[in-house]
């Protein structure tokens, strides 16, 4: 019997954004929701337990990164992801498509799928829709992504419309192989679901054709793709808002690799149910840390006495027990820990953003409460950044990272 089922419990007449619960085999997850990244079934620093006590409800790992190590077989063996990481909680895998067209050298793509040379080792590999659902059937995952290509931006609309035909066709196997897969009996996860991916660069019509192709085929989710890749952030909620209407109502809908509390709520106020991105886990290892004031550098000089917590307004485990001065000293120490307690903290933040999300939604307060959170966050930023601390928000996650990583060391 398939458990699965997307409750969507209010919709905020104002902005369109969404209070839900996505009923999974392996657990409910409540929407609006952020997703940790754990690409290679952990998030960096963190145990299972860890990450379920800050309040996550689901996790992300990368289908190609665990093709490569420890391999899909292995894994299948050990009893699926769950049981492998002993995470009994909902698992997202990302159909490797993003690694297979960014992170490795790509020889040749063609209507069967990718020939392409590994990271790890440099051998030749060829990933197509089949391919990729039998590795994420193989990894047990609660819901698998569809195989689609992912086209750089900027893009030709002629290029653009191409990938996006061939994304439309690659869905159609995919669905097709989930099915033939999720009827075996020595399939792990016989109820794993399948979310569908919406391509089109920055084109608004393409965007919206891509969509209403995809919609009618039933899927259990859909998710934008192709955004926060470097393209300013007005863009993409400009595209987010054109896709929207000709998502299914009654399906999740997920943004990929995004991103900054701003883009979640400017993503939720545009329909957005599911988020994911590196940036809380990442930043907070190299001592980026993210508070209702803004963002600190912990690694500033100004920390090196400060008995404060991180945030005086949070209630994470390492704001409850440590000190600015004590986490600042672990980081110059080149302390492991250091490294684990600031994401236990960014993991927490993010979790505690969007239950405040999910609350002034029940409460019929969204619209006031995101106006009032952006506008002080902003205000905030500019503040901290007179004390020596600049935050350049870019549009994409990683380039702003990048930035404020260089320009705070």
């Amino acid at each position: 019997m398939n458990q699965f089922r997307f409750e969507l419990i209010h919709t905020c007449a104002q902005t369109g954004a969404r209070l839900g619960r996505l009923h999974t085999p392996h657990g409910v997850i409540n929407t609006p929701c952020y997703m940790p990244v754990g690409t290679q079934a952990t998030v960096k620093a963190m145990t299972p337990r860890d990450l379920a006590d800050t309040g996550s409800e689901i996790c992300l790992a990368n289908t190609y990164h665990l093709f490569e190590r420890p391999g899909h077989e292995l894994v299948r063996e050990a009893g699926g992801l769950h049981t492998f990481m002993r995470w009994d909680k909902p698992i997202l895998t990302d159909s490797g498509g993003f690694q297979v067209f960014s992170l490795a050298k790509l020889n040749k793509i063609s209507e069967d799928g990718v020939v392409f040379n590994s990271h790890v080792d440099g051998r030749k590999i060829f990933m197509g829709p089949e391919q990729s659902m039998q590795i994420q059937s193989h990894l047990g995952s609660t819901i698998a992504m569809a195989f689609d290509e992912c086209v750089k931006n900027p893009a030709t609309l002629k290029y653009a419309k191409e990938a996006c035909e061939r994304t439309l066709r690659w869905l159609e196997r995919c669905k097709n192989e989930m099915d033939r897969l999720n009827s075996l009996e020595t399939t792990i996860n016989k109820n794993q679901l399948l979310f569908g991916i919406n391509q089109g660069c920055t084109y608004d019509e393409l965007r919206i054709s891509h969509m209403k192709e995809i919609a009618k085929m039933d899927l259990d989710g859909y998710a934008i793709g192709g955004l926060a890749v470097g393209e300013p952030k007005e863009d993409m909620y400009r595209i987010i808002s054109a896709v929207e209407p000709y998502a299914p109502k009654d399906k999740p809908r997920y943004l990929m690799g995004v991103g900054t509390p701003g883009n979640i709520l400017e993503g939720v106020s545009r329909g957005v149910d599911l988020f994911d991105c590196v940036m809380p886990s990442r930043n907070a290892r190299h001592g980026h840390l993210f508070t209702k004031k803004g963002i600190i550098n912990i690694n500033n000089a100004k920390y090196e006495r400060d008995d404060k917590p991180i945030d005086e307004e949070c209630n994470c485990p390492t704001c409850q027990k440590h000190s600015r001065a004590y986490i600042r000293h672990l980081f110059k120490s080149n302390e492991i820990l250091g490294m684990r307690l600031a994401v236990i903290h960014n993991l927490h933040f993010y979790n505690n953003l969007m239950q405040e999300i999910r609350d002034n939604l029940d409460n019929g307060t969204f619209e006031d409460y995101k106006n009032e959170v952006i506008d002080s966050y902003e205000e905030d930023l500019a503040e901290e950044n007179n004390g020596g601390i600049f935050v350049f928000d870019t549009g994409h996650p990683l380039l702003s990272m990048f930035a404020n990583l260089f320009l705070n060391r």
